[in-house]
């Protein structure tokens, strides 16, 4: 299956590292032009540099998720410089050390609850407009597989993953008319510099997670990033309000 982007412009939020640049770099050398939105402008012109020392086609733009005002803004200025949009990912996400509810710390949950899904909300809200006037296009969101089986010491980080799924579902059923396909993309245990942040001190533990992947091993940044350029193709214009597991087997439903 050939899969190509050809004149196609994507805003990847949380595009400067791990996934987010997984899937940046997948679109960028499948033709499509590149649009990254990250708080970390260092990371984010080095992933440009990146992608476009590898033959892509890669630009930044500084915004946080979280603020709604500055989402729109940089949607708007993606757009006039692009001359549209068509493929949306929403990538931007945090995690926190493992912590069990009854000895939480409230500044954390409102951030991991702010990122994750308000800032999934924001970008949809931001994007949808211009997807419409364009006469269609692709939203996936990013959630993670601890939204479908649970994790314990990330109660708050897998209810916000749980909420990007119904998010999607209930998009896709808002969007289909203007032809515009919402899908997700699950993640299980992936190999991304937050994760081996957390893990330092804690391999025995990072170990005992492996094991629980059926197939043995982590997931990479381009794996997941193979689901979602499956799901902004053309090949699956017929799919939408989907959640699509790449977690080697940790879900099977």
């Amino acid at each position: 299956m050939d899969i190509r982007f050809d004149g196609k412009t994507a805003i990847i939020t949380g595009g400067a590292s791990g996934i987010g640049l997984g899937i940046a770099t997948e679109l960028a050398m499948s033709g499509a032009s590149v649009i990254l939105f990250d708080i970390d402008d260092a990371a984010a012109a080095a992933a440009c540099r990146q992608i476009a020392a590898a033959g892509g086609t890669a630009d930044a733009a500084h915004v946080d998720v979280t603020d709604i005002a500055a989402v729109r803004s940089g949607i708007e200025d993606a757009v006039n410089r692009a001359g549209g949009v068509d493929i949306v990912v929403t990538s931007a996400g945090t995690a926190a050390r493992h912590e069990l509810l009854g000895h939480g710390d409230p500044g954390m949950w409102r951030m991991i609850v702010n990122i994750n899904l308000y800032g999934t909300v924001n970008t949809c809200d931001a994007v949808i407009p211009h997807l419409v006037d364009r006469g269609g296009g692709r939203i996936i969101t990013i959630a993670s597989d601890a939204a479908r089986v649970g994790s314990a010491g990330e109660a708050v980080y897998s209810a916000t993953k749980g909420g990007v799924m119904a998010l999607t579902r209930s998009l896709a059923r808002e969007l289909a008319r203007y032809n515009i396909t919402v899908n997700c993309v699950s993640p299980g245990p992936t190999d991304t510099p937050m994760l081996r942040g957390w893990a330092v001190g804690q391999e025995a533990v990072l170990d005992k997670i492996v094991r629980t992947v059926p197939l043995r091993r982590l997931g990479t940044p381009e794996d997941i990033a193979a689901g979602v350029a499956f799901l902004a193709s053309a090949q699956a214009s017929f799919i939408t309000g989907q959640v699509l597991s790449v977690s080697g087997g940790v879900t099977m439903s």
